[in-house]
């Protein structure tokens, strides 16, 4: 399993990084928080790439792309993601997003409509209440040494440097205590 095209894109003030499986009709991956392309998608990327083109993107402040001083947010990623697909010249896909992937993706179907073949929506939530009680609470208290194991050796892997996992973490902590969910706020 190898990609056939991967590289940055200069999108929206940052460089995101992408990697594309396959042929045939594209299909978006968006893993989750705290993830990357290949941590959410290894076993998926294995068993479509001769079904579709799947194009893996890893969103600001994780895997392998830049870090930026903004609101980190699923409609920001949801422009990341379009302005993305633009610069590759695709201009219509479906779109499979995971975790905070699926609150993301739902955010591509809202703001960019014109760029959604389908959508596949796995283990996300559609209101903030919709999560187990003290979720939001304990992620705004995150340190590194409560963060999952797997979660820091995948990133570290990625970034190699522990300040982008202080920058991933606070970033995560800020964005928490603020987060809207799906089109609706409660």
């Amino acid at each position: 399993m190898s990609p056939i095209e991967k590289g940055y894109k200069q999108v929206n003030g940052i460089k995101l990084y992408y990697e594309i499986y396959g042929t045939g009709k594209p299909l978006v991956l968006i893993h989750g928080g705290g993830s990357s392309i290949l941590y959410d998608f290894k076993e998926v990327i294995a068993r479509l790439e001769d079904k579709f083109q799947l194009i893996g993107i890893d969103l600001q402040n994780h895997g392998r792309s830049e870090h930026r001083y903004i609101p980190e947010t699923f409609e920001q990623d949801a422009d990341d993601i379009a302005a993305l697909l633009a610069e590759l010249q695709i201009g219509k896909a479906s779109f499979w997003g995971f975790s905070n992937g699926g609150n993301t993706v739902m955010q591509v179907a809202h703001r960019h409509p014109q760029l959604v073949e389908k959508l596949i929506v796995a283990s996300a939530f559609y209101k903030r209440n919709g999560m187990i009680d003290g979720f939001f609470e304990s992620m705004s208290q995150a340190t590194l040494e409560s963060m999952p194991e797997a979660f820091k050796i995948n990133f570290l892997a990625l970034n190699r440097t522990s300040q982008s996992w202080r920058t991933f973490l606070i970033k995560t902590a800020k964005e928490c205590r603020h987060l809207k969910i799906g089109m609706m706020r409660s």
